[in-house]
Protein backbone atom coordinates (compact mmCIF):
# COMPACT_ATOMS: atom_id res chain seq x y z
CA UNK A 1 0.00 0.00 0.00
CA UNK A 2 1.35 3.42 -0.93
CA UNK A 3 1.80 6.30 1.48
CA UNK A 4 -1.16 8.54 2.27
CA UNK A 5 -1.20 11.93 0.51
CA UNK A 6 0.34 14.63 2.71
CA UNK A 7 -2.88 16.69 2.95
CA UNK A 8 -4.91 13.64 4.02
CA UNK A 9 -2.26 12.59 6.53
CA UNK A 10 -2.19 16.11 7.98
CA UNK A 11 -5.98 16.08 8.31
CA UNK A 12 -5.91 12.71 10.10
CA UNK A 13 -3.29 13.95 12.56
CA UNK A 14 -5.33 17.13 13.19
CA UNK A 15 -8.48 15.10 13.90
CA UNK A 16 -6.58 12.82 16.27
CA UNK A 17 -5.22 15.81 18.21
CA UNK A 18 -8.67 17.41 18.29
CA UNK A 19 -10.25 14.23 19.65
CA UNK A 20 -7.50 13.92 22.27
CA UNK A 21 -8.14 17.50 23.42
CA UNK A 22 -11.90 16.85 23.60
CA UNK A 23 -11.28 13.77 25.69
CA UNK A 24 -8.96 15.61 28.09
CA UNK A 25 -11.48 18.43 28.58
CA UNK A 26 -14.28 15.95 29.26
CA UNK A 27 -12.18 13.99 31.75
CA UNK A 28 -11.22 17.17 33.59
CA UNK A 29 -14.83 18.25 34.04
CA UNK A 30 -15.93 14.77 35.06
CA UNK A 31 -13.41 14.85 37.90
CA UNK A 32 -14.78 18.21 39.11
CA UNK A 33 -18.48 17.65 38.36
CA UNK A 34 -21.22 17.32 40.96
CA UNK A 35 -23.47 14.30 41.29
CA UNK A 36 -27.15 14.62 40.47
CA UNK A 37 -28.33 14.69 44.10
CA UNK A 38 -26.06 17.65 44.77
CA UNK A 39 -27.38 19.42 41.67
CA UNK A 40 -30.98 18.88 42.79
CA UNK A 41 -30.12 20.33 46.19
CA UNK A 42 -28.41 23.31 44.56
CA UNK A 43 -31.46 24.11 42.43
CA UNK A 44 -33.77 23.66 45.41
CA UNK A 45 -31.76 26.07 47.57
CA UNK A 46 -31.51 28.63 44.78
CA UNK A 47 -35.28 28.49 44.25
CA UNK A 48 -35.93 28.99 47.97
CA UNK A 49 -33.51 31.92 48.15
CA UNK A 50 -34.76 33.65 45.00
CA UNK A 51 -31.56 33.08 43.06
CA UNK A 52 -30.42 31.23 39.94
CA UNK A 53 -27.30 29.78 38.37
CA UNK A 54 -25.67 31.52 35.45
CA UNK A 55 -24.53 35.04 34.71
CA UNK A 56 -27.99 36.65 34.54
CA UNK A 57 -29.58 37.08 37.97
CA UNK A 58 -32.85 38.53 36.67
CA UNK A 59 -36.35 38.05 38.04
CA UNK A 60 -37.26 36.05 34.94
CA UNK A 61 -34.34 33.66 35.37
CA UNK A 62 -35.13 33.23 39.07
CA UNK A 63 -38.73 32.37 38.18
CA UNK A 64 -37.51 29.85 35.59
CA UNK A 65 -35.34 28.27 38.29
CA UNK A 66 -38.32 27.99 40.64
CA UNK A 67 -40.37 26.42 37.86
CA UNK A 68 -37.53 24.05 36.96
CA UNK A 69 -37.17 22.98 40.58
CA UNK A 70 -40.85 21.98 40.74
CA UNK A 71 -40.67 20.18 37.40
CA UNK A 72 -37.62 18.15 38.38
CA UNK A 73 -39.20 17.10 41.67
CA UNK A 74 -42.32 16.00 39.79
CA UNK A 75 -40.33 14.03 37.19
CA UNK A 76 -38.30 12.36 39.94
CA UNK A 77 -41.51 11.12 41.55
CA UNK A 78 -43.42 10.08 38.45
CA UNK A 79 -40.98 8.76 35.84
CA UNK A 80 -40.42 5.01 35.69
CA UNK A 81 -38.28 3.10 33.19
CA UNK A 82 -40.26 0.27 31.53
CA UNK A 83 -39.10 -3.20 32.55
CA UNK A 84 -37.96 -4.17 29.03
CA UNK A 85 -35.74 -1.09 28.79
CA UNK A 86 -34.51 -1.59 32.34
CA UNK A 87 -33.27 -5.03 31.34
CA UNK A 88 -31.46 -3.60 28.30
CA UNK A 89 -29.73 -1.01 30.46
CA UNK A 90 -28.76 -3.63 33.04
CA UNK A 91 -27.07 -5.66 30.27
CA UNK A 92 -24.43 -2.95 29.74
CA UNK A 93 -21.05 -4.21 30.85
CA UNK A 94 -19.05 -1.08 30.00
CA UNK A 95 -18.19 1.68 32.45
CA UNK A 96 -19.82 4.90 31.22
CA UNK A 97 -20.00 8.47 32.43
CA UNK A 98 -22.78 10.87 31.43
CA UNK A 99 -21.46 14.44 31.71
CA UNK A 100 -24.33 16.94 31.64
CA UNK A 101 -24.01 20.66 30.93
CA UNK A 102 -26.95 22.65 32.29
CA UNK A 103 -28.23 25.69 34.21
CA UNK A 104 -31.01 25.82 36.79
CA UNK A 105 -33.20 28.11 34.66
CA UNK A 106 -33.27 25.84 31.60
CA UNK A 107 -36.74 24.40 30.94
CA UNK A 108 -35.50 21.65 28.62
CA UNK A 109 -32.98 20.57 31.26
CA UNK A 110 -35.67 20.41 33.95
CA UNK A 111 -37.66 18.03 31.75
CA UNK A 112 -34.66 15.96 30.64
CA UNK A 113 -32.11 15.58 33.43
CA UNK A 114 -34.39 13.56 35.75
CA UNK A 115 -34.83 11.06 32.90
CA UNK A 116 -31.07 10.96 32.23
CA UNK A 117 -30.52 10.36 35.94
CA UNK A 118 -32.99 7.46 36.02
CA UNK A 119 -31.14 5.89 33.08
CA UNK A 120 -27.85 6.24 34.96
CA UNK A 121 -29.38 4.72 38.09
CA UNK A 122 -30.48 1.66 36.10
CA UNK A 123 -26.92 0.34 35.93
CA UNK A 124 -24.09 0.74 38.49
CA UNK A 125 -21.67 0.97 35.57
CA UNK A 126 -23.14 4.36 34.62
CA UNK A 127 -22.21 7.55 36.49
CA UNK A 128 -23.89 10.93 35.99
CA UNK A 129 -21.93 14.12 36.59
CA UNK A 130 -23.33 17.64 36.23
CA UNK A 131 -21.55 20.92 35.49
CA UNK A 132 -22.90 24.43 34.95
CA UNK A 133 -22.57 25.83 31.45
CA UNK A 134 -21.45 29.35 32.36
CA UNK A 135 -18.69 27.93 34.58
CA UNK A 136 -17.57 25.48 31.86
CA UNK A 137 -17.35 27.46 28.65
CA UNK A 138 -14.31 25.65 27.26
CA UNK A 139 -16.23 22.37 27.59
CA UNK A 140 -19.42 23.94 26.22
CA UNK A 141 -17.62 25.44 23.24
CA UNK A 142 -16.25 22.00 22.40
CA UNK A 143 -19.79 20.62 22.12
CA UNK A 144 -21.82 23.38 20.46
CA UNK A 145 -25.14 22.74 18.74
CA UNK A 146 -25.22 24.47 15.36
CA UNK A 147 -22.71 26.98 16.74
CA UNK A 148 -24.78 27.76 19.84
CA UNK A 149 -24.20 27.07 23.55
CA UNK A 150 -27.44 25.10 23.81
CA UNK A 151 -28.28 23.15 26.95
CA UNK A 152 -28.79 20.62 28.28
CA UNK A 153 -25.97 18.77 26.60
CA UNK A 154 -25.00 15.26 27.71
CA UNK A 155 -21.61 13.87 26.68
CA UNK A 156 -21.18 10.11 27.01
CA UNK A 157 -17.70 8.86 27.89
CA UNK A 158 -16.86 5.18 27.58
CA UNK A 159 -14.28 4.78 30.35
CA UNK A 160 -13.65 1.17 29.40
CA UNK A 161 -12.28 2.23 26.00
CA UNK A 162 -11.32 5.79 26.97
CA UNK A 163 -13.37 7.38 24.19
CA UNK A 164 -16.32 9.68 23.71
CA UNK A 165 -19.26 7.56 22.53
CA UNK A 166 -21.50 10.43 21.57
CA UNK A 167 -23.52 13.39 22.77
CA UNK A 168 -27.18 14.14 23.34
CA UNK A 169 -29.17 17.34 23.54
CA UNK A 170 -30.30 19.97 23.90
CA UNK A 171 -33.66 18.28 23.30
CA UNK A 172 -35.05 14.85 22.46
CA UNK A 173 -35.07 14.10 18.73
CA UNK A 174 -38.83 14.67 18.28
CA UNK A 175 -38.73 17.97 20.17
CA UNK A 176 -35.69 19.01 18.13
CA UNK A 177 -37.70 18.52 14.95
CA UNK A 178 -40.65 20.43 16.43
CA UNK A 179 -38.38 23.38 17.23
CA UNK A 180 -36.76 23.31 13.77
CA UNK A 181 -40.17 23.24 12.05
CA UNK A 182 -41.49 26.10 14.16
CA UNK A 183 -38.40 28.27 13.56
CA UNK A 184 -38.58 27.57 9.84
CA UNK A 185 -42.18 28.82 9.74
CA UNK A 186 -42.09 31.61 12.32
CA UNK A 187 -38.46 32.68 12.55
CA UNK A 188 -38.09 32.29 16.32
CA UNK A 189 -39.66 30.49 19.26
CA UNK A 190 -42.56 32.17 21.02
CA UNK A 191 -43.66 31.94 24.65
CA UNK A 192 -46.74 30.01 23.47
CA UNK A 193 -44.60 27.47 21.62
CA UNK A 194 -42.35 27.00 24.64
CA UNK A 195 -45.44 26.25 26.71
CA UNK A 196 -46.64 23.80 24.06
CA UNK A 197 -43.22 22.15 24.17
CA UNK A 198 -43.55 21.58 27.93
CA UNK A 199 -46.97 20.04 27.31
CA UNK A 200 -45.31 17.71 24.80
CA UNK A 201 -42.67 16.71 27.38
CA UNK A 202 -45.45 15.84 29.82
CA UNK A 203 -47.39 13.80 27.27
CA UNK A 204 -44.32 11.98 25.95
CA UNK A 205 -43.35 10.99 29.52
CA UNK A 206 -39.64 10.73 28.77
CA UNK A 207 -39.99 7.98 26.17
CA UNK A 208 -38.24 9.88 23.37
CA UNK A 209 -35.27 10.60 25.64
CA UNK A 210 -35.06 6.91 26.49
CA UNK A 211 -35.13 6.00 22.79
CA UNK A 212 -32.40 8.53 21.95
CA UNK A 213 -30.07 7.36 24.72
CA UNK A 214 -30.63 3.68 23.93
CA UNK A 215 -29.67 4.40 20.33
CA UNK A 216 -26.49 6.16 21.43
CA UNK A 217 -25.64 3.19 23.66
CA UNK A 218 -26.35 0.79 20.76
CA UNK A 219 -29.10 -0.90 22.78
CA UNK A 220 -31.96 -0.29 20.33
Amino acid sequence: MGQLPYVLLKKIIFMEVLEKNRLEIVQEYISNGMDYARYLELVSQLAKNGKTTGNEQSEAMVNYTKLGDRRMVRWEKTFKIPEAIQQKLESLDRELVFLALTESWCGDAAASLPIINKIAEANPNITLKVVLRDESLDLMDTFLTNGARSIPKVIILDKSNNEIMGEWGPRPSIATQMVADFKREHGKLTAEFKQDLQVWYNKNKGQNILEDILELLALE
